[in-house]
């Protein structure tokens, strides 16, 4: 095992890092910027080295200074958590060329299945079923429409590199394809440096359905079911759960031998999500792959009792996944996980400063990541994520009874938090039935204005 591991990142994942290497008796080493002086990440790691200004570009995401801090710390390895450096291909190789152990799969494999395109056809060579699109980047508006109109509209344009949403456009005809193919090449080049893209089939209404994997060191893949992730905002995850009221045990044992197959094809190590979209006749289809451990990852936890990042550091540190899971892994009751962020529950527009009053509802059945603090600060630089909330019960209803005892006792005070939109989910007929898509929300917020415009008298 590891003697000492720095984490490459901040805020509840870092501090979720810290928790499983002193589990294992390793060392930490937090590195943080200018304005992450006081977390507590910094306070909790047994060392702490500042890499930088408040920018992450100055600091988390510079690749020298954050090497430089490794070596001065003389750490074995370095986690790189979620965002950020975790899916950085050349972070990757950098760190096999200091010798020090990057936790999580090899840079080639990275390459390879971080690129939403070469992912696709890599899945498509092991079939993993995918939706109908182009065979690969699109060199120009012609070639786009070609593909559109052999694959039939609507259509989706994706980037091939990144993801949240940006350089993404759904195309409805012809006539507006070259406009959209702009807008969508230019977002993706200001946001990844990287223009390219790529088409599929648009599905109108699909569930987002994930799968997570852990792969070890010695050809070994084990898939740990799914979670179900349709509750979301312009492609930001809201709410999740496991498992998907929509996945059989059929299917999800037909889909874990696909994805063992196909990822041991691949020499694919450590921890991994596959995502999914699920049209209206409960097909799957692959759409992309997260070559880290995820936000959402706590879900997956609950309803298997096995420690992800922990199991992430000891594939890392050579063991074989017969000795880190239990046999049989099983799927106990249901869990669901909400994103707490620092932003307006209406206008979604971040709401930066300092917490006056900072309350976590405990209880069974409740989990609370975070790494806020009352007279803590929220930085405007990063990411609003100031906690996940998560809910075990014996079953979907449990967990959401759970679920809401937990947001009535959340009490965050000092700045706006998403804590009064997930109240209100929870409230809704349609989720509450499972009943729901990637376009939930566009419905929700529907029904609410004419919910408050009858209040009104409107």
């Amino acid at each position: 095992m590891f003697r000492k591991v720095l984490i490459a990142n901040r805020g509840e994942i870092a501090l979720r890092v810290i928790c499983a290497c002193k589990e294992l008796g390793i060392r930490t080493v937090a590195v943080y910027s200018e304005a992450d002086r006081n977390s507590l990440h910094v306070r909790f790691a047994d060392e702490a080295i500042c890499i930088g200004p408040p920018r992450s570009a100055e600091s988390y995401l510079n690749v020298p200074a954050v090497i430089s801090a490794a070596e001065i710390a003389d750490v074995d390895a370095i986690h790189p958590g979620y965002g950020l450096l975790s899916e950085n291909a050349n972070f990757a190789e950098v760190c096999r060329a200091s010798n020090i152990k990057f936790i999580g799969p090899p840079p080639e494999v990275t390459r390879l299945m971080g690129e939403k395109e070469k992912a696709r056809q890599a899945m498509k060579k092991a079939k993993v079923p995918i939706l109908p699109g182009s065979d690969g980047v699109i060199q120009n508006e012609d070639e786009a429409i070609e593909w559109a109109k052999s694959v039939g509209f609507p259509v989706i344009l994706k980037a091939t590199a990144g993801g949240g949403g940006r350089g993404m456009r759904v195309v409805r005809s012809a006539d507006e394809l070259p406009g959209l193919f702009q807008a969508a090449s230019s977002e993706a080049a200001n946001a990844f440096g990287n223009g390219s893209l790529y088409m599929e089939k648009f599905i109108e209404r699909p569930r987002h359905i994930e799968f997570q994997i852990l792969a070890d060191e010695h050809g070994n893949v084990i898939s740990l079911g799914e979670r179900e992730c349709s509750i979301q905002r312009r492609h930001q995850k809201l709410i999740e759960e496991a498992p998907s009221l929509q996945v059989t045990q059929k299917m999800r044992d037909d889909i874990g031998k696909t994805l063992k197959r196909s990822l041991e094809g691949v020499g694919y190590q450590n921890a991994g999500t596959i995502e999914f979209l699920m049209d209206e006749d409960g097909k799957l289809y692959f759409i992309e792959m997260n070559t880290r451990i995820q936000v959402e990852h706590p879900v997956t936890e609950m309803v298997t009792g096995i420690d992800l990042v922990k199991a992430q550091l000891r594939i890392a540190s050579g063991e074989k996944l017969s000795s880190i899971l239990p046999e049989p892994t099983t799927i106990r009751g249901h869990a669901i996980e909400c994103r707490i962020n620092a932003e307006h529950p209406e206008k979604f527009t971040p709401s930066a400063g300092k917490i006056t009053v900072f309350n976590i509802p405990g209880g069974n059945g409740i989990r609370v990541d975070t790494a806020q603090y009352a007279e803590g600060v929220v930085p405007p630089y990063y990411d609003s994520l100031i906690a996940k909330l998560i809910a075990h019960g014996k079953d979907r209803n449990e967990a959401m009874a759970r679920m809401r005892r937990a947001l009535d006792m959340f009490v965050v005070e000092g700045i706006h938090t998403t804590i009064p939109l997930h109240r209100g989910i929870f409230l809704d007929d349609e989720f509450r039935e499972g009943q729901f898509d990637t376009k939930f929300m566009e419905r929700y917020f529907e029904r609410e204005k004419e919910r408050k415009e009858a209040e009104l008298g409107v």
